[in-house]
Order: C-alpha cells, then sequence, then structure tokens
C-alpha cells in the first residue's frame, strides 16, 4: 500500500516543479528606426495661444501668422527644420513676413481658436482634421486660411508658398499656377508609366456591386518629384500589395481631357484638379468604395507612411479611426509586437534597419 503524501508537500513539491521548468521566453519586440528630435528655431513665437490676438499682432507689424502642427520624434517636422528652415532665404522671409508659432498635435495646452473658443491642442488639431505632422496653416489678416501645407515639402516648394503668401498673391493667381509658373517643364518629357496605375481609365464613378477604393495619382510632364514617387517609394513590395487592393488612376493634373469623377461630375482633368485643390504633383488622392475622399498624399512622404494611407483606406479603418496619426501608431505597435521592426524613414531602394 502506497502512503499519501501530506497536502501541503504535495503542493510543495508542484511548486518546485514549476520552477524548475524553464520559462518560455518572451518573443522581443521589433526595432522602431527613423525617429528624429527636432529643435525649432528659438526665433519662433512665444504665444500665449490666443490665435485671434496672434493674428491681430501680426497685423499690426505687417505680417500674417503660420500656425505649424508637430509631434515629438517626427522626422518629417526635423527635416522641414533642418532642409527648409536652414536655408537663408527661407528664415529671412519667416523672420521678416511671418509669425510662426509652433503646436503639439499631441498635446495638453489650451489654445483658442479662431472662433473664440478654447481647445486643447490635441483637440483643436483633430477639429481642424490635421493628419499629418508637420502640418502649416497660413492665415490672413482677417484670420482665413490661405493656404495649407499636409505633411513636409522640399525647399523649393515651401519657398514658393512663403513667396505667395508673404506677398498677398492669393488675390493675384491661385497657388497651383504660382508653382507651376516656377517649375516649367524644359524637356517635354511624358508622365511615367507603371503597371500598377492605369493611364486610360477616364470614367472613375464607383460602381457595381463591390467597387474599391479609388487612388488617383495627379502627376504632371518632366515631374522629377513623380520620379522619386515611383521609383523610390512605390517600388518596394510592401507598397505594390498595398495599393492592388484599389483600383490605382494615372492622370496628367494639367490635361483638357475629360473625366467623370467618383461623384458622377465629367469635368476637363485639370478643372477638376483646380476643384480638388491640388496644388503640385505627384498627388494621391484617395476616395472610399462610394467615392468620397478620405485622406490624399501631397508631401514627401516614404514608404511607411505611404503604405499606411492605402492600408487606413482598403481595410475601411478609417470609418472607426478618424486620426490617421492613432491608425499609424497602432499598425506600428502590433508590428513591433510581432518581433518586425519598423523603419518611417526609409526609401524603398535603402537597407530595411538604417538609423
Amino acid at each position: 500500500m502506497t502512503a499519501r503524501l501530506p497536502l501541503a508537500l504535495v503542493s510543495l513539491l508542484a511548486t518546485f516543479a514549476l520552477d524548475a521548468a524553464p520559462a518560455k521566453p518572451a518573443k522581443p519586440h521589433g526595432t522602431y528606426y527613423g525617429a528624429q528630435a527636432t529643435h525649432y528655431p528659438d526665433w519662433f513665437k512665444e504665444s500665449f495661444l490666443d490665435l485671434r490676438a496672434d493674428i491681430h499682432e501680426a497685423r499690426q507689424t505687417g505680417k500674417r501668422v503660420i500656425l505649424m502642427f508637430t509631434q515629438d520624434n517626427c522626422p518629417y517636422c526635423a527635416a522641414l527644420v533642418e532642409r527648409n528652415l536652414s536655408q537663408r532665404q527661407t528664415e529671412t522671409t519667416l523672420r521678416e513676413k511671418f509669425d510662426v508659432i509652433a503646436v503639439n498635435l499631441w498635446g495638453d495646452r489650451e489654445i483658442v481658436g479662431l472662433d473664440g473658443k478654447t481647445y486643447t491642442e490635441k483637440i483643436y488639431g483633430a477639429a481642424l482634421k490635421v493628419q499629418f505632422t508637420p502640418t502649416l496653416l497660413f492665415f490672413d489678416e482677417s484670420g482665413e486660411t490661405v493656404l495649407r501645407l499636409n505633411g513636409y515639402v522640399p525647399p523649393a516648394r515651401f519657398q514658393a508658398a512663403l513667396d505667395w503668401v508673404a506677398s498677398h498673391q492669393e488675390k493675384q493667381i491661385p497657388f497651383r499656377d504660382f508653382v507651376a509658373a516656377r517649375e516649367t517643364s524644359t524637356t517635354g518629357g511624358g508622365l511615367e508609366s507603371h503597371a500598377y496605375v492605369n493611364p486610360a481609365a477616364r470614367y472613375l464613378r464607383r460602381t457595381g456591386r463591390s467597387p474599391k477604393p479609388l487612388a488617383v495619382f495627379f502627376e504632371q510632364k518632366d515631374c522629377p518629384d513623380c520620379s522619386v514617387l515611383h521609383r523610390r517609394v512605390m517600388a518596394g513590395p510592401e507598397v505594390r500589395r498595398a495599393i492592388g487592393k484599389l483600383d490605382a488612376v494615372q492622370l496628367d493634373m494639367w490635361s483638357r481631357d475629360p473625366v467623370v469623377t467618383p461623384d458622377g461630375k465629367r469635368l476637363p482633368v485639370r478643372e477638376w484638379a483646380r476643384l480638388l485643390g491640388v496644388n503640385y504633383a505627384p498627388g494621391i488622392v484617395l476616395f472610399d468604395p462610394a467615392g468620397q475622399e478620405v485622406i490624399r498624399w501631397e508631401s514627401a512622404f516614404r514608404v511607411f507612411h505611404t503604405q499606411g494611407m492605402f492600408d487606413y483606406v482598403s481595410s475601411g479603418a478609417y470609418r472607426k479611426e478618424p486620426s490617421f496619426q492613432r491608425y499609424l501608431a497602432g499598425k506600428t505597435e502590433r508590428i513591433r509586437e510581432a518581433g518586425r521592426d519598423v523603419n518611417i524613414w526609409r526609401y524603398a531602394d535603402e537597407p530595411v534597419a538604417t538609423r
């Protein structure tokens, strides 16, 4: 007959057995690459964040106000400071013609909006539907927004924006025409041809039982930035898979050829681009299956953000999460939890993991 062990001893032995068993190692998080801290110039205005008062003060000195939405560790914000604001002409124009006010897209400081209501920075950013950083809003003397730059814009185009707003050109010439005059084609080249975009589609209305979302690539002839988009961003397999879930169409933004828009209107392409506010090439406007615009690519984005925008629309995530930045943050965390690296500052022709 087998003697029974006391219950306490059985429990103790079980504890020892559990302690002796090798613990299953936790799966390491993937590495996050590309974040960059930004040190903003000390000549930015130290504002009390009452925008009506800021605009009034600027008007007294012959200046205009720029409200710049930023966030911590934003490489595009760093690029704006280090590549654009470091150029003498750009800094001179900004300091002489503008009061620049930086606000944190996720900040909690109180800000009095142009409607006189008090918000936190993050609530005000959401109210203005800020989806990218940096986003710059240029105000005239009455508080009207005369121009908005969504995302990082390279130095030459940024300087064009400053010159157009500082000289009150909104009363004389549309911004898109002002930019086009500075970027006149000299070689007469055509649009680049790529298998993932349809250059012949002219009927864009969403029809059928299950229409796909739509991505319209607005481009122009002899466009170096269009080449960068296709050869350094869209060349990545992950981006190609993402764009494959949408109907992708390529249009010359200056063409007079007619197009049937997603909402059923028949217009020349150039007129549709003007109505949409497409100011320069390349620009990608993304529409949902019902033909409503969801978001647009009009910055110098690299692979991660570009793929993210396509996924944001094709997955329908925009229906539940109106903030593209929050969507990207969640996507980043899920990728890293799976043990894979994330690099938000990489072109497709660069190594996957770079600092």
